[in-house]
Formats: C-alpha cells, sequence, structure tokens
C-alpha cells in the first residue's frame, strides 16, 4: 500500500482576502468586442485624455542617451526630492525636508507602503465609501480589516460623528481620498479640520490620497497634512498619472516625517529599489510645467464634465456634478437598480462601457462610474447612444 503525502505547497494566507480588480475584466470584454469590430464608448477607464508631453518624453530619452541609466538613490534622486520640496510648499502649504520625500512607483506603491507601514495583524482602518477599489486589498493585504464610513452619511450628520458611529478600538489609520475616486467628490476645508481633530484626538495616522489633487473645479484642494498637528501624524501620496499624463511611466511620491519615512523607504529598497533613473528624470522636468498649462487642462476636463453630466441628466440618468477628479458616478435606478446589472446592459446594448458602483463599496451601489477623461467626440457620441438607448 502506497501513502500519498500531502502536499505542503501553499500561499500565504495573507493574500487569501486579496482580489484582482473588476476593473479589468470589463476591460477585457471590451478589448474582446472591439476585437469583433463592435464600436464601443469608452468610459470605464481612467487615463489622462491627452499623451505625456513631448518636453518630458524628450527629457527621459536625454538622461537615456546621457548614461543616467545606472542605479539612483532608493529614495530618489536629489535634485528631484529637492523639486518635490518645492512643490509642496507653493502648492500644497506643505513644509517638509527632501528626507522627508520618497519617490515611489507611481502612487500605489506609496499606498502599499503606507498600509505595510502602519497596519498590524488586527488592526482596523476607517476608508470613506465609495472608494477606490484596490484600497480594500490594500488594507486586507497588511492583515488589517477595512471599516467603511459612507462618505454621504458623513457629510449629512457629521464628519466627526460619523467616524465616532464606526469606529472600533482597534483602528489605527484613515484612509483619505480627495478629490475622490469615483466619485468626484471634494472634502471641504471645514470637513478636513473635522477629519483632522477626530485623528488627533485617538492619536490615529491619516494616509492621504491626492491623486486628483489639481483636477478640482468647485472649492479648494486643501492637503489634510497642511493642517495644524497633522503633518506628523500624515502619510501623503501623490501621483505624476493624472496631471501630466504619465500612468505609465509609473511615477509617484510620498511625503512623510519619522518615524513613518524609515518604514515607508524599507518597503521600497526591498521591493524595487527605487524607481527607473530615466523615469526620475522625467518627472523633474514635469515639474517645471508652468501652471498656466495645468489650469487649460483643468479647463478642458470641466468642459467634458459638463457635457457628458448634460448627457446624462437628459436621459434621466441623475448625476450630481463632481466636484473634481473625472468620473461621473450617476445613479441607474433607470437602467437597473443593480449596478452590475446595469452595466452590463448599458455595455451589452448600447456598448457603453462603465464600471459598476458595486465594486467601489457597497456605499457605491445603484451607481455607474463613467470616466470623462477622453476626447470631447466620444463624450457626445456616448450621448448620442444614449439616447438612442433611452428612446
Amino acid at each position: 500500500m502506497t501513502l500519498r503525502r500531502q502536499s505542503g505547497i501553499r500561499l500565504a494566507k495573507r493574500l487569501d482576502e486579496v482580489g484582482f480588480s473588476d476593473i479589468v475584466q470589463i476591460r477585457n470584454k471590451v478589448m474582446s468586442m472591439r476585437s469583433e469590430g463592435l464600436q464601443v464608448h469608452a468610459l470605464h477607464g481612467g487615463e489622462p485624455f491627452f499623451e505625456t508631453p513631448d518636453e518630458i518624453k524628450f527629457a527621459a530619452v536625454r538622461a537615456l542617451v546621457g548614461n543616467q541609466t545606472h542605479y539612483a538613490p532608493s529614495s530618489g534622486l536629489v535634485p528631484l526630492r529637492q523639486a518635490l520640496v518645492n512643490k509642496l510648499a507653493s502648492r500644497n502649504n506643505l513644509q517638509v525636508t527632501p528626507d522627508e520625500v520618497l519617490v515611489t512607483v507611481g502612487g500605489s506603491q506609496g499606498l502599499y507602503a503606507a498600509f505595510q507601514s502602519v497596519l498590524d495583524p488586527g488592526d482596523d482602518a476607517l476608508v470613506f465609501s465609495p472608494y477606490w477599489t484596490p484600497i480594500g486589498d490594500l488594507v486586507t493585504g497588511a492583515q488589517a480589516r477595512p471599516l467603511l464610513v459612507p462618505t454621504i452619511t458623513a457629510r449629512r450628520n457629521g464628519i466627526r460623528k460619523t467616524l465616532e458611529q464606526f469606529s472600533t478600538p482597534r483602528v489605527r489609520a484613515i484612509y483619505y481620498n480627495t478629490p475622490q475616486n469615483p466619485s468626484g467628490l471634494v472634502f471641504t476645508r471645514a470637513e478636513a479640520e473635522e477629519v483632522a481633530a477626530f485623528a488627533r484626538e485617538r492619536d490615529l495616522i491619516v494616509i492621504a490620497d491626492e491623486a486628483y489633487e489639481d483636477l478640482v473645479y468647485d472649492g479648494e484642494h486643501v492637503s489634510i497634512a497642511s493642517l495644524p498637528g497633522m503633518l506628523e501624524r500624515t502619510i501623503t501620496c501623490y501621483t505624476f498619472s493624472k496631471t501630466y499624463a504619465m500612468t505609465g511611466w509609473r511615477a509617484g511620491y510620498t511625503v512623510a516625517k519619522e518615524p513613518f519615512m524609515t518604514a515607508l523607504r524599507k518597503i521600497v529598497l526591498y521591493s524595487t529599489n527605487g524607481v527607473a533613473t530615466p523615469v526620475q528624470h522625467a518627472m523633474l522636468q514635469a515639474l517645471t510645467t508652468p501652471e498656466s498649462v495645468i489650469a487649460a487642462r483643468r479647463d478642458e476636463y470641466r468642459k467634458r464634465r459638463d457635457l457628458l453630466l448634460t448627457g446624462l441628466n437628459e436621459v434621466g440618468l441623475d448625476c450630481n456634478p463632481p466636484a473634481g477628479a473625472f468620473y461621473a458616478f450617476p445613479i441607474t435606478e433607470k437602467i437597473h437598480k443593480n449596478s452590475r446589472t446595469a452595466a452590463e446592459i448599458l455595455l451589452d446594448k448600447a456598448h457603453i462601457a462603465t464600471i459598476p458602483g458595486s465594486v467601489f463599496g457597497a456605499q457605491g451601489e445603484g451607481h455607474l462610474r463613467f470616466g470623462y477623461a477622453i476626447p470631447v467626440k466620444e463624450i457626445e457620441q456616448c450621448v448620442e447612444a444614449l439616447r438612442t438607448f433611452f428612446r
């Protein structure tokens, strides 16, 4: 009789609750439909409508030709970190040193490093919801638990009161995203101050995601770390992806004081050992972009927002104007109460690709995310497809 030995090969248990993005599955279906020759109105994505500017690309080329292809400091090139210090002072009201800035592989690595640095197994993290889909997995990947705080409820009933309602003794951090993906909501200064006061009183760490900092149409962008007593308890994550159309470059940076910075550096050192050197030269060039150019692009996004909103509301998909980012988040009830079903119907019948709100947390159910960071002509075609669908 032969005994069969049970294999001891297994994955780490901390990955059991970590999944893959539903957005990728939708993207794959869109590509499949297009390969069949179908026209698909792609409003499911989250990339800028313009290409990386030539001067940024040329900076990377010059770095390559000039043999700037060797190891850079794992924390980032010193001139780049100094340029970021200057940007943070002028545009975010943050007074930091180069040693308090860490260059990362996109904003995503900064967020990953932040959660890994401050959350222990069994900890809880408050997450304003609906939220960018990877956040829940980043928290559970640190063997912690995301506690979803309904943003609309918090605005209606009071930020601090709602945070208190959803808090537990195990809460260690708050994920704070403004402008928000997927809703386009922008927290006001008064609301930021409420979050800050709660964090100070409970001795909590704030992980701030400011990916869309330059895309605010109504109100102002307030970096929560700039508020009194917050710089020392906030890890702020930024990206070049949205402002400079550098999604594929994987260029970002994170700002924090000690003891957080040492932990963040360890995560970067033992994962990627830094960002590709030519990419850092491109980042340095991007930071010289005049504010007038950034403002002009913001106006282009506003034009797209208003065009899409007019079309959505015209056909009965009620949608309040998003104050920031480049997403609209209308109610799906006229199509179907279930957002996944609504997204499937819209894609199959009208060939309009959107993202079901449920993938952004339970508070996103009943909504669809339409991304309007696309050419104006494509938005016009989508609006016409909506009119045809609802006739």
